[in-house]
């Protein structure tokens, strides 16, 4: 079987570089990922696989009910992300958005639809003891304010991330373990790194500053200076970075959205939006509390006001080390190399994925094959092998170990697994941290 999978990903190698290659050139934003979803849609139906499309606007899902599987058989989520991300200097930016695939999602969604061709294959669907869906999820990246206003004011309950949305909707109801894939994020020197580090979480705020305007020559003493009030914000900010502790990975940052309008006069109105990112919600809630203080304290001083305006973040990564499936099917890609999560790992970025860790077991990996940085415009793929093609084996494989001889495996992840939130409770928090 295990053969099986890696000659079909070898026989389809070019439809996989050539999917990818094209989405790359058509990148989209958040929650509006239509032509790629599009895409990945027809794809899956030509698999012959049950599809569903339209979930959280453009989310796409094909199950595979393997011959195997029973009612009681586990269900097992491939995950692929369907958007890029603001910026424009990338050569391959979309002109009109500015959106490109400069964090490698087009990879992501090559790699979830290898391992679709694979385990579709008449001699690994008869073995697979289970459910496997392949999941097109939309809006991994930040969305900012303005776009989350507009989201919720088209229907979308949790317009923060795609995956929030669609565990609010219920589509990750029956999901017993979530696949997970990306481009390295950590420095690695290996091909392979098994298994899902800590990452941070964050939580995003837009602040308001109001002044008072007046003549910034004639009386500027009649007027409040709402971009001072800002400023000396930003500076006791910066103050205070030393009482971060350094376990909890703090980062901070903020974006002036509106800054004033005429140059003669003194700017009454200034719009701040700010990400506090940590290791842990209590670390996120202390160094939120201290930015509240901060622009508070700036406004009291020069007699102006703030609006604070709550939106929701990303829940931290729990780490998980490398399960026994991903490391035998490692084991099957000959001339690649590997290493394995540690606990005392850590990724200083975010990812909605975070949430998913807080609900459900997530099997993860990530894979070299680029060149330049991430969310950069030098951002690159050098090798589609190790970049796409082996990843996609490497999915395919773990998915198979997971789910061979009455999936054994599987039912070992899902037994030792302890949920920190079921979908109700999960909606709740979410819905308490972004009340204003």
């Amino acid at each position: 079987m295990e053969a099986t999978i890696i000659g079909c990903m070898d026989r389809h190698r070019q439809e996989l570089i050539d999917f990818a290659e094209d989405i790359y050139r058509h990148p989209e934003g958040g929650f509006c990922e239509y032509r790629t979803a599009s895409r990945v849609k027809d794809l899956l139906e030509g698999l012959g696989l049950t599809v569903r499309s339209g979930l959280g606007r453009t989310g796409v899902c094909g199950t595979l009910s393997a011959d195997g599987a029973k009612a009681a058989s586990p269900h097992l989520t491939v995950i692929g992300e369907l958007d890029g991300i603001l910026c424009p200097r990338h050569p391959m930016a979309d002109q009109k958005t500015g959106i490109a695939h400069a964090c490698g999602h087009h990879l992501q969604l090559g790699v979830m639809l290898g391992a679709a061709l694979a385990l579709t294959d008449p001699a690994v669907r008869g073995r697979l003891c289970g459910r496997v869906s392949f999941l097109a999820v939309p809006a991994e990246e930040y969305v900012d304010a303005e776009k989350r206003r507009w989201l919720e004011s088209e229907g979308v309950g949790f317009a923060g991330t795609g995956k929030a949305e669609l565990i609010r909707l219920g589509v990750f109801d029956d999901t017993d373990i979530a696949l997970t894939t990306h481009v390295h994020m950590v420095p690695v020197e290996e091909d392979f790194y098994l298994g899902n580090p800590a990452c941070n979480g964050f939580s995003s705020e837009l602040i308001t500053v109001e002044g008072r305007a007046a003549h910034a020559a004639v009386n500027p003493w009649d007027g409040v200076n709402a971009l001072s009030i800002a400023g000396s914000a930003y500076q006791m900010m910066g103050l205070m970075r030393e009482t971060f502790k350094e376990e909890d990975h703090v980062r901070l940052h903020t974006l002036i959205r509106e800054g004033g309008e005429a140059l003669n006069c003194v700017p009454d109105r200034v719009v701040v939006e700010s990400k506090v990112r940590a290791a842990s919600l209590e670390a996120i809630s202390g160094v939120r509390g201290k930015v509240t203080r901060a622009f508070e304290g700036a406004a009291y001083a020069f007699g102006g006001k703030i609006h604070r305006e709550k939106l929701q973040g990303y829940l931290p990564v729990r780490c998980r080390l490398a399960d026994t499936a991903l490391k035998e099917a490692a084991q099957y890609l000959d001339g690649y190399t590997y290493r394995e999560v540690t606990g005392d790992d850590f990724n200083n970025a975010c990812t909605d994925v975070g949430d998913l860790t807080h609900l459900m077991p997530v099997v993860n990996f990530t894979y070299a094959g680029f060149a330049g940085g991430l969310h950069g415009e030098d951002f690159a793929v050098t090798d589609w092998d190790k970049a796409l093609i082996a990843p996609a084996k490497l999915m395919a494989l773990t998915v198979y170990g997971l789910l061979k001889e009455n999936a054994a495996q599987a039912r070992q992840v899902m037994e030792s697994f302890q949920p920190v939130f079921t979908k109700e409770g999960y909606v709740e928090f979410v819905k308490k941290t972004i009340e204003n």
